[in-house]
């Protein structure tokens, strides 16, 4: 008897998977590099027309003076709490409760910097002006992530976060953006990734998520403080000999990708109508503000996995590889829309929709 594939095992052999941009094997390497004249030279320690030119790029994309690559975001976030910690003399900085730094890093804030966390809001909800303001603690830094990825890709509205950035100035706190996926919600407040960051003192955007390129994030803001940043990308052993091959795919997917970004939106909201007409489900936001968004499954884990398993084989198209348990009643797994959902035949995923439909309300019975 063979065995029963495991959900990522189902979701491998779909023909078609819904979220992202597809695979990430070789191949996304090699279409990137077969176009690349092979003389090209390589970074060398930070410096050379190939780290340079990309940097510069984006720092005008960005509306900074300047903009440094990191081979990671957790490095380059840490590294810019430091330094404003560092100019403010104090070692504290505010988050929401489910940001990256406080909840996938290990405390490497708290271990390496010896920087304390002060947790705004509820961590079910977003950060307000209302709970700036009434910081219990004084603070150098406060950071904001857009989207708010842990809760389904939520955003303030652009009127909200003028106020905070207005309040933070005033107050002399330095603010922050982990804009992870920044590209990703500008198409939802209809601005330009500059007009978005003239709003913070920092910027950190990365270049694999909605971009898609192999690792890798940028860090923009005034000259004196990426020149800093440069320091301790040094001392935190992230200014490798070369990082061109990270540097070139991040330069090619996203002059490839930042213009969809309208079209993953549009999608998204398409996707998560199908999603919100099921029985049991739920999407968080209920209406997509960016490309992402969470699925919420009013039944167990185990029960949504061979669902979605038994759909996967019926259907050919895949959805996630996981699904997370919320409690012993719901789970719930992330969406992400990028260049595979074009692929996917229309009258495929409204039958697919339709299928699952009657799976989840087979399984509530």
């Amino acid at each position: 008897m063979q065995e029963k594939l495991s959900l990522a095992e189902a979701f491998k052999e779909a023909v078609f998977q819904l979220p992202a941009h597809g695979k990430r094997n070789v191949q996304v390497l090699k279409e990137v590099f077969e176009q690349i004249e092979g003389h090209l030279d390589s970074d060398i320690y930070g410096t050379g027309k190939v780290i340079e030119d990309f940097q510069a790029n984006m720092a005008e994309v960005l509306g900074k003076e300047a903009a440094v690559f990191f081979p990671s975001g957790t490095m380059a976030q840490q590294i810019a709490l430091r330094i404003w910690c560092d100019r403010k003399g104090l070692s504290q900085v505010a988050y929401h409760p489910l940001c990256h730094l406080e909840i996938h890093e290990e405390d490497g804030l708290k271990q390496l910097h010896h920087i304390e966390s002060v947790l705004l809001a509820d961590k079910h909800r977003l950060i307000t002006l209302e709970d700036v303001q009434g910081m219990p603690e004084e603070v150098a830094c406060l950071l904001l992530e857009l989207p708010q990825r842990e809760i389904g890709g939520q955003l303030p509205e652009y009127s909200e976060l003028e106020a905070i950035s207005a309040y933070c100035r005033e107050k002399g706190i330095y603010l922050h953006l982990d804009g992870a996926r920044l590209f990703e919600v500008l198409p939802y407040y209809q601005k330009s990734a500059a007009e978005v960051c003239a709003l913070f003192d920092s910027v950190y955007i990365s270049v694999y998520k909605g971009i898609g390129g192999i690792a890798g994030a940028v860090l923009a803001g005034a000259a004196d403080f990426t020149a800093e940043s440069k320091v301790w990308k040094r001392r935190h052993g992230g200014d490798l000999i070369s990082l061109y091959p990270y540097i070139i795919p991040a330069d090619f997917y996203f002059k490839q990708r930042v213009h969809k970004m309208e079209k993953y939106y549009e999608e998204a909201k398409t996707l998560a109508a199908l999603y919100n007409q099921c029985h049991a489900v739920t999407t968080l936001p209920l209406e997509p503000v960016s490309n992402m968004f969470h699925v919420h499954v009013s039944l167990p884990k185990t029960v949504v996995e061979d669902v979605l398993i038994d759909l996967y084989q019926a259907t050919g198209i895949g959805l996630t590889s996981y699904v997370r348990e919320v409690d012993e009643f719901s789970s719930y797994y992330e969406v992400s829309i990028g260049d595979n959902y074009s692929e996917v035949p229309q009258d495929k995923l409204q039958s697919l929709f339709v299928r699952l439909n009657e799976r989840l309300q087979q399984a509530s019975s």
